[in-house]
């Protein structure tokens, strides 16, 4: 059961990354929102809700296995970060640039309520600056492609 929890909680293994675990956790994000980007707006949001509750689970788990609260190698957060970022935008290549770059930068900044939201206990602690940084990731991206994309027929 270890190794499954530390599996799913360090995003397939990229929390094992010499640098960067964090990028490579949001790249990891980036692979899996590839196939769920043709779903339905509903099982789209089923889907991130699903990731979000196993994040939930297994960084929880994954916390006292490792012997700290975020542990650095636990990156399911910014699987699921991602996801949330790239949530009803379209299947562009540029989108997804767009996002990853927006999450990076909010993950790392953290505006409020970001930073509140990490103290908060166990593996909801570890998943909600993430979902935060996705939101407003999300909310960037939207504004970038309707002031840059929208309307030019892109």
């Amino acid at each position: 059961m270890r190794i499954f929890i530390l599996a799913l909680a360090t995003g397939g293994g990229s929390g094992y990354s010499p640098i960067a675990s964090g990028t490579v956790g949001a790249l990891v994000g980036l692979a899996l929102w590839v196939p769920l980007v043709g779903l339905s707006p509903l099982a789209y949001v089923g889907a991130c809700a699903a990731v979000i509750a196993v994040g939930i689970w297994a960084a929880g788990r994954a916390e006292r296995i490792l012997g700290g609260h975020d542990d650095g190698r636990i990156t399911i957060d910014e699987v699921a970060g991602m996801l949330v970022s790239l949530a009803w935008l379209p299947a562009r290549p540029e989108v997804a640039g767009v996002g990853f770059l927006l999450f990076r930068i909010f993950d790392i900044w953290k505006p409020f309520p970001a930073r509140a939201a990490e103290r908060l206990p166990g593996g909801l602690g570890v998943m909600a600056d993430d979902l935060v940084a996705g939101a407003y990731a999300n909310l960037g991206g939207q504004l970038v492609w309707r002031l840059l994309f929208a309307g030019t027929g892109a």
